[in-house]
């Protein structure tokens, strides 16, 4: 019996796969036999270097979704993708009541309408090849929550679990299973300003029962485990990787 968490000749496109958590999730699936596409809006060649380093297959690709449509098109010009991975995103910060609109509609661009896009169009191959897929969003926990000062980042992120639960509905008869994460408060270079202040630091640490930040690693254990045939019943889910913040 195969291995029903390894992804042997498996081809995944994982967005924002030039640092942080997209990084470590392009390289845990890698490890775990898929060949994978990083691809940003800045150079992915460390991760891919990173691949390469442990003796796996992987090449860079230049995306900007800030333009979804043409960032669609991209799945096109990559042949015979099993996996996609939405996880590009970004983050606009104001007062819900001089928020402009420019801010509004640059987040919702990348962070909704371009996972909209692209999981249109890799559902479109997937279905005219005959064959199955794997769609994994990365969600956040204001997919739940309100946040404050982050209007626009919460709307997409709470679109993006409903996105996840119409495609699972609608696609996966097709044998596209479509699921989320939504990671807790990550250790990365987004977080460096709350981590380094004492105050924050330990108001965010107080309400994780876990008692620590997570890692990139964390998130990218669940997504391979989603993108596997270990999975091949989930679908629909949102899966709350967060050290049990919710749970409080």
């Amino acid at each position: 019996m195969s291995d029903p968490f390894r992804l042997d000749g498996k081809r995944a496109l994982v967005t924002g796969a030039n640092t942080g958590i997209g990084q470590a999730i392009a390289i845990a699936l890698a490890d775990a036999g898929a060949e994978v596409v990083a691809a940003g809006r800045s150079s992915c060649v460390e991760t891919v270097d990173a691949i390469k380093a442990r003796g796996a297959h992987a090449e860079a690709l230049t995306l900007d979704l800030s333009d979804p449509a043409a960032a669609a098109t991209i799945v096109d010009r990559v042949s015979d993708l099993d996996i996609l991975v939405n996880n590009a995103g970004i983050i606009r910060r104001d007062e819900s009541v001089n928020y402009s609109e420019a801010d509004w509609d640059d987040v919702i661009d990348v962070n909704l309408k371009a996972v909209f896009m692209l999981s249109q169009s890799f559902a479109r191959g997937c279905i005219a090849r005959g064959q199955g897929g794997r769609i994994v969003n990365i969600a956040s926990l204001l997919s739940f929550q309100g946040g404050i000062r982050v209007p626009a980042y919460t709307a997409s992120k709470h679109g993006v679990t409903g996105l996840t639960k119409i495609f699972a509905n609608e696609w996966s008869a097709q044998n596209i299973n479509v699921n989320a994460v939504a990671p807790g408060y990550i250790a990365t270079n987004n977080t460096i300003a709350l981590r380094e202040d004492p105050k924050r630091n330990a108001e965010i640490l107080s309400r994780i029962p876990a008692g620590r930040w997570g890692d990139p690693s964390d998130i990218a254990g669940a997504v391979t485990f989603l993108c596997g045939s270990a999975a091949n019943y989930v679908t629909g889910a949102v899966l709350n990787v967060d050290g049990g913040w919710l749970a409080r």
